[in-house]
């Protein structure tokens, strides 16, 4: 396959993604799972489950990231800017559309189909998890990190309880695991150097420290917009929705958007697919000052993201280095527990105790599982059958 053809390849499978992805990033990995590991075979389980780890550990939005390193594998620096666009894209549209009549749009939105993608979400979570513990946390002890895990996160939920396990489990891994195989076999095809992953981190740091100052120099509604949306990208772990409060704090404490407009947005915001993080378009396209509208809409977004971009060529080419070393490898299976176990603790919470109330939504979940599971539906397809069957049925 020649470089334009694996391009376009790469656009139209994160396009269809982004048009069918609904449940949040924990959904969202495990669409990438089912599409690129089970389906598209681009990399094996196990770098995948490596590559998860990784992003975890970054700030910013998991999923997409995974996303940006899965394009660049294929296809290149183009190949990340076109996985990022095809994923985001719709989700970006919508909600510029949403931005310029939030209200009507947002009325006219069946409670029934809202309830469907959210049933359908929690059986591709199921899914993830399910299979991601089979390939990942054999054995007695994987398996007790992996529900010790769980059960931490459930109990604190924080975003620092998650790093702390994750870090505590590589501990565990490094006294208690051996690596049953290398990773050279399973590693992603990254094309950038050291010196280049360097030049990146260069670049990431420039801007979190130069902005704010350029900003205080030459006031101006352009830059405070770009200072505060790149801020927001750089420093959040967890993505989603933990980057509410700080867009909160961001936009509506300082009168750029108002209460009413930002709250509106992310109730369409998390019934639209893709990345959370494409909030920022409408929270730009609805600006009381300028820019505004479409021109506030890009500078928001690519603000945003644009964290995400330099983090990820930066870590990715030091990361497959590491991963070749043994003891490493020791760490890195028992953070892939912790991980496993932090999507298990996120299966329940928020992803059923939002989703299932009475016993009638708990049997829709169970048919989508099978669908997915059994019957071996494409993704997309159930995404949309479940939509149809919550707005009639829900």
């Amino acid at each position: 396959m020649n470089k334009a053809d694996s391009l376009w390849q790469v656009f139209i499978i994160f396009l269809r993604l982004g048009l069918t992805s609904f449940g949040g990033p924990v959904a969202h990995l495990g669409y990438f799972r089912e599409e690129f590991v089970v389906r598209q075979r681009w990399l094996s389980e196990q770098a995948y489950a490596d590559l998860v780890a990784l992003c975890q550990f970054l700030p910013g939005p998991a999923s997409s990231q995974v996303g940006l390193a899965i394009g660049l594998s294929r296809a290149g620096y183009a190949g990340a800017i076109l996985a990022w666009v095809g994923f985001t894209l719709p989700s970006a549209i919508g909600l510029v559309l949403v931005a310029f009549g939030y209200q009507v749009f947002g009325d006219a939105i069946p409670p029934g189909l809202l309830a469907g993608l959210k049933l359908v979400a929690l059986a591709v979570v199921a899914q993830a998890v399910w299979g991601m513990a089979v390939a990942l946390c054999q054995g007695r002890v994987k398996m007790t990190l992996m529900m010790l895990s769980a059960c931490v996160v459930l109990i604190s939920s924080s975003i620092a309880s998650q790093i702390g396990v994750m870090l505590l489990a590589a501990v565990a891994g490094l006294l208690l695991i051996r690596p049953h195989s290398s990773a050279s076999d399973n590693s992603l095809n990254i094309g950038i150097s050291r010196r280049g992953a360097t030049l990146w981190l260069g670049v990431f740091i420039l801007l979190l420290l130069g902005l704010p100052l350029l900003q205080q120099l030459y006031p101006a509604q352009l830059l405070a917009l770009v200072d505060s949306f790149y801020r927001t990208g750089s420093l959040v772990f967890g993505g989603g929705h933990v980057v509410l409060p700080l867009l909160q704090a961001q936009t509506v404490a300082s009168g750029w958007v108002s209460p009413e407009a930002f709250l509106a947005g992310y109730g369409v915001a998390q019934a639209v697919p893709g990345p959370l993080f494409t909030f920022s378009v409408f929270l730009g396209a609805s600006m009381q000052l300028q820019p505004s509208g479409i021109v506030g809409a890009l500078v928001c977004l690519l603000a945003i993201f644009l964290p995400s971009f330099l983090l990820v060529f930066a870590a990715l080419p030091f990361w497959q280095r590491l991963r070749d070393n043994c003891r490493v490898r020791s760490a890195l299976a028992g953070v892939n527990t912790a991980v496993v176990g932090i999507l298990l603790a996120a299966l329940y919470d928020p992803v059923w105790s939002s989703s299932i109330h009475r016993p009638a939504e708990f049997a829709f979940a169970l048919l989508a599982y099978m669908a997915l599971v059994f019957w071996k539906l494409k993704p997309w397809l159930v995404v949309m059958l479940s939509a149809g069957l919550g707005t009639i049925f829900l």
